[in-house]
């Protein structure tokens, strides 16, 4: 393994509003990675497709399938010294383990970058974000995907975050 940047796959970790984003485009910025956005990717390969009352069992299949070719690039740069960034959200424990072991199996470090932040300020994040429209916009959320969203979210324990440090070392 490599202790330099260019062998890391970033996880991003936050829920809505944390700025996963915005953050993911900065530490490209800083180490030359690229940042693969589920959200950016789902907008663009199926917003047009997607039906008015948003169901899980449309949704998830088409994130897993995204995930896995985002997945399949960053090996692909990462046998190039290119690190890569995944802005997945990583909201649940099970999700984040997942990409540190596939990681782990393909001689990269996993390191997770966890953006805690209040859910009140998330949410006025989200409120602007609705309204304005900018760069990091990809569809409106709304308080009840907000609210649904709050259910799943998994915020690591300092013990998981050293856990995945420390995997990294080995």
């Amino acid at each position: 393994m490599h202790d330099d940047d260019t062998q890391h796959i970033h996880l991003i970790c936050g829920s809505t509003g944390a700025g996963k984003t915005t953050y993911a485009r900065a530490l490209a910025n800083s180490n030359g990675g690229v940042v693969f956005s589920i959200d950016e990717w789902m907008v663009s390969l199926f917003g047009k497709d997607a039906p008015d009352a948003l169901d899980p069992a449309w949704i998830f299949p088409r994130v897993h399938r995204c995930e896995a070719q985002m997945w399949a690039m960053a090996l692909q740069l990462g046998k190039l010294g290119v690190p890569s960034i995944l802005d997945f959200g990583f909201q649940r424990q099970e999700h984040r383990q997942k990409y540190g072991r596939l990681a782990k199996q393909a001689e990269f470090t996993a390191k997770l970058h966890v953006l805690d932040v209040d859910a009140s300020e998330r949410w006025k994040r989200i409120e602007a974000r609705n309204t304005n429209q900018g760069e990091s916009f990809h569809m409106e959320i709304t308080r009840g995907m907000f609210d649904y969203i709050e259910t799943t979210w998994e915020l690591p324990s300092d013990a998981e975050v050293a856990a995945m440090s420390l995997a990294d070392l080995q």
